[in-house]
């Protein structure tokens, strides 16, 4: 589901007039989001089309390149948690996805030879092999998407997100007892 449900982002005059309104409004700041929403939800258009001709969601694919940049050879293997952890999602929601790639054979479930109460997954040949097809379409797409840009304008770019991630994190940081 994309983040922004306008079809027509606002014109700047319309901001300029809704801060009158809204005093707390800073139209370049709400300009400048938007755009930010509509940038990410196209871009994940394209990546969700790549996928969906493979047959697959992209949340199935994260837990697939999480296994395959975390796990060197075929005998790493990752517990459920430490997945659910990586990809930002509750251990009920790994549990799913994982269930899925392993009904398709994607992924395989493992007992832990050290702590026998733990499962861990491994990536399957099969996972490695869409892997393989999905990729080259993925990396083309990105740099196709990010072509317009310059190598400077791409660094740039990358050190203003990381900006706005960062300002995002302190929005969703829990609050300590000591500041309550």
């Amino acid at each position: 589901m994309p983040n922004l449900l306008l079809k027509d982002l606002p014109r700047y005059e319309c901001l300029l007039e809704a801060a009158k309104e809204f005093p707390d409004l800073d139209p370049s700041a709400c300009e400048a989001f938007l755009h930010l929403l509509r940038t990410g939800d196209e871009s994940a258009r394209v990546v969700e089309a790549n996928l969906a001709r493979h047959n697959i969601t992209q949340g199935r694919f994260g837990v697939l390149m999480i296994l395959v940049n975390r796990c060197a050879g075929d005998t790493s293997t990752l517990g459920p948690a430490e997945l659910a952890d990586a990809a930002g999602v509750s251990r009920a929601t790994m549990t799913g996805l994982i269930d899925t790639l392993e009904r398709d054979g994607l992924v395989t479930r493992e007992p832990d030879t050290v702590d026998r109460r733990m499962m861990l997954v491994r990536l399957t040949a099969k996972g490695r092999s869409l892997l393989g097809e999905i990729l080259p379409d993925h990396f083309k797409n990105m740099t196709l998407l990010m072509s317009p840009l310059s190598e400077f304008e791409r660094q740039t770019l990358v050190q203003l997100l990381t900006k706005i991630q960062a300002q995002a994190i302190k929005f969703t940081a829990p609050v300590s007892a000591a500041a309550v």
